[in-house]
């Protein structure tokens, strides 16, 4: 499909959520107006490695241009395909190689589980002192 970006290869990417854009002073107060809607979402960024950068940029704005939406397909942990919708992309070129930077819509869900620390269980709360074992 023209309208994904397919990861093939690869660990799952990081998504490091951009600050909420209704705090005061945020800088990144234009999210706030892309994701406008009867939903709420949060913004991320992520890097992906490529062969031309380029082209898949341009891909996104041949898509964007005709109304459609754009995808980043990856697998999650455990295997599963998960898509992210892109907002906004930008080509770069490093030392390494061609790095797409992309700006993807993340849902509410998605981005409190990454923003919640892991605190470990205290062992006592799920037993229950009724089982005989």
């Amino acid at each position: 499909m023209d309208n994904k970006i397919t990861i093939i290869e690869g660990p799952t990417p990081d998504f490091d959520l951009i600050d909420d854009p209704q705090e005061e002073g945020s800088a990144s107060a234009w999210t706030g107006g892309v994701l406008e809607g009867p939903l709420l979402y949060r913004v991320a960024t992520t890097s992906v490695r490529s062969f031309d950068s380029q082209a898949l940029l341009e891909r996104c704005t041949r898509a964007w241009k005709q109304n459609q939406t754009m995808f980043l397909e990856y697998r999650d942990e455990i295997g599963l395909r998960k898509e992210a919708q892109i907002i906004a992309a930008q080509a770069l070129s490093v030392e390494e190689g061609d790095v797409l930077q992309l700006w993807v819509r993340r849902d509410l869900e998605e981005s409190q589980q990454s923003d919640d620390d892991f605190e470990p269980d205290d062992g006592d709360a799920d037993f229950n002192d009724d089982l005989p074992f």
